[in-house]
């Protein structure tokens, strides 16, 4: 198919089963590949005249710019549906065999074709959902969606998508005038009507625009600050080639193409990812308890603790004692109890620590985060409580005593440990890239990183947590906050807060994973003297040494394990540089992890037959 596009100029670029659709550099679409089924018969249309691609086994569809109605064929005819022709789509996707797509009006999901469970045209019941991320962008190359500013509830633009086409303008048809013999007063009448024609054109376009938004904000309740959930389309990242070492010095692209260099030649890092259907939810709050939780009366939380008795306490958080309880309706959950001092510092720490993580929690919505479940205010009393998490903490699992070889732990495999690495990055990078506002952690360790009865880990306690400044700008909160072994260096000496200061501690947790080791441990060869595992690994890794610093726990990696695990090694070493800006971003990390389980997943897996991602600012 490569070879029939030739030397063909394209800007997008859509691929189905064995097919291939794109826009070329004239906004003509042109599609190359297998017409068993009619699916690169292109309908007649002039430049410009498509922009969003879906492309399936069979069949191809396309937003028309003009009205954004869908236009499907190939597919044996199954995908010609009314719906498509009658509404406006913002963007559509495919899978197989059937097709689905974001309404312009009200940023619903419409899915259709003979692959789709729940009938032709069926409007999944979600949230609305953006078409776009909210980021702190002008959106100078494309221009933003209307209503952006309110959609993101003030906090940042959505950004047209690339490429940019020039708006289609439907010309107005002429106006019918009576003859007139010619003269300076016919030509003053002729040029008085255009611009009287044109003002009215104007105006109604005008005037309908004004009732639709005013319509749209009395339905979505944005205009009132009631809209409360955003859905972000995860955007494609596109990195460049340049690389960086250890020390943070630029590389070009380089490398063997069979297996991976060490960390003096170049590493590659780009982002590998879905776009459109991976969604993940945030929203922003404007009052006290944004989005209020359950509230429970203490008395009830006193009887699902028996008494906050010492049996049932389960860990400390970044205010206070955590207690597994079960409430009256059978659910067993964890609360967490605000120090019960009664100095002023002490409970001022409290009430901010308490605060902090209700509003935050009440909004965040994610398979990797720990689910708040309600809260309870009584006079002194601040306590939050959680979903129970029945494998406790990924700290817990690598460091308890009792874990002295494979059988020990479930998370004594390779394959384990770089799942549950992957779970807390996916976490990290919803706070970073698709909260909104996004989220700075600020104390990401092993033992905020709790597992659940189906071994899924999941980011916790947001005790510490900050809304992150604009992007690229660096914030200085009143004083650095954090745990010892896991703060970012640049954060502690210099009070400068970034979201690579969460990048740090997740890289001091992939290395616990490697290693097994804490934070900081005694040193048995240098006499017992406390030691970081960062100072331990990482010139061992460089060095080329990944295996003398492996788990002794974990058996040794298979074939394409070794590869997994030098890759979740390279990543950690990058992401514990003591500059933030020569740490990878949560994206690129996540891609790396998603490469590395992909690897262990495979019995011939092999990282030269993949991009790896290590690129810093």
């Amino acid at each position: 198919m490569e070879s029939e596009f030739g030397n063909m100029s394209l800007v997008s670029l859509v691929a189905g089963e064995s097919h291939i659709c794109g826009l070329n550099s004239s906004g003509y679409l042109v599609c190359r590949g297998s017409n068993d089924f009619g699916q690169i018969d292109v309908p007649e249309g002039g430049a410009l005249e498509f922009s969003g691609l879906a492309l399936g086994a069979e069949h191809t569809c396309a937003i028309r710019r003009s009205n954004g109605s869908v236009v499907c064929w190939g597919g044996r005819g199954l995908f010609e549906d009314d719906v498509t022709k009658t509404v406006s789509f913002e963007v559509i996707v495919s899978g197989s065999n059937f097709t689905c797509g974001l309404t312009t009006n009200n940023f619903s999901v419409i899915c259709w074709g003979p692959g789709w469970a729940n009938g032709s045209g069926y409007e999944i019941p979600l949230p609305p959902i953006l078409p776009g991320p909210c980021v702190q962008s002008s959106c100078s190359e494309c221009g933003i969606y209307p209503q952006s500013e309110s959609l993101c509830s003030g906090y940042g633009n959505i950004c047209k998508p690339k490429p940019c086409w020039p708006e289609m303008l439907v010309p107005a048809p002429p106006a019918v005038v009576p003859a007139s013999p010619p003269g300076p007063a016919a030509s003053r009448s002729k040029a008085l009507t255009k611009g009287l024609l044109a003002f009215a054109i104007v105006g109604c376009v005008g005037g309908v625009a004004g009732i639709c938004t005013a319509i749209y904000c009395l339905w979505t309740g944005v205009c009132f600050g009631k809209k409360k959930v955003h859905n972000s389309v995860q955007p494609t990242i596109t990195r460049g080639e340049p690389t960086i070492t250890r020390g943070g010095s630029v590389n070009g692209v380089g490398g063997s193409n069979n297996s991976i260099s060490p960390p003096s030649r170049s590493s590659t890092i780009r982002r590998q990812g879905s776009r459109i259907m991976r969604r993940q939810r945030s929203g922003t709050s404007s009052t006290k308890h944004p989005e209020r939780a359950e509230e429970f009366t203490l008395a009830e939380l006193v009887a699902a603790t028996n008494n906050f008795a010492l049996e049932n306490k389960i860990g400390a958080g970044s205010y206070g004692v955590v207690y597994k309880g079960k409430l009256l309706d059978g659910r067993e959950v964890a609360i967490k109890r605000g120090d019960t001092s009664t100095k002023m510092k002490k409970f001022q720490e409290k009430e901010t620590a308490f605060e902090s993580e209700l509003a935050f929690l009440s909004r965040l919505h994610h398979k990797h985060l720990v689910r708040l479940v309600g809260f309870c205010e009584e006079k002194d009393e601040r306590l939050l409580v959680y979903e129970y998490m029945k494998n406790g903490a990924l700290y817990d699992h690598l460091h308890d005593k009792n874990n002295v070889d494979k059988s020990s732990s479930v998370l004594n495999s390779w394959r384990m440990r770089i799942k549950v690495a992957l779970d807390a990055s996916r976490g990290i990078e919803y706070l970073h890239n698709y909260a909104v506002p996004s989220i700075i952690h600020r104390d990401i360790k092993s033992s905020n990183i709790l597992i659940d009865a189906t071994w899924t880990a999941r980011v916790s306690d947001f005790g510490l947590s900050l809304m992150s400044p604009e992007s690229n700008h660096d914030f200085r909160p009143m004083k650095a906050a954090g745990t010892v072994g896991y703060i970012d260096p640049e954060y502690y000496g210099l009070n400068v807060l970034t979201a690579k200061s969460d990048v740090y501690g997740l890289g001091v947790v992939l290395l616990e994973l490697l290693t097994g080791k804490r934070a900081i441990f005694k040193n048995d060869e240098n006499g017992g003297t406390p030691v970081s595992v960062v100072d331990f690994a990482v010139p061992l890794i460089m060095a080329g040494e990944l295996a003398k610093i492996l788990d002794p726990r974990v058996e040794p990696p298979e074939m394409n394990e070794t590869e997994a695990v030098e890759l979740v090694g390279y990543t950690a070493m990058h992401c514990v540089n003591l500059e933030g800006k020569d740490r990878p971003t949560m994206a690129d990390i996540v891609a790396n992890l998603e490469r590395a389980l992909a690897l262990c997943d495979s019995s011939h897996g092999s990282i030269s037959s993949g991009t790896i991602s290590i690129v810093s600012d």
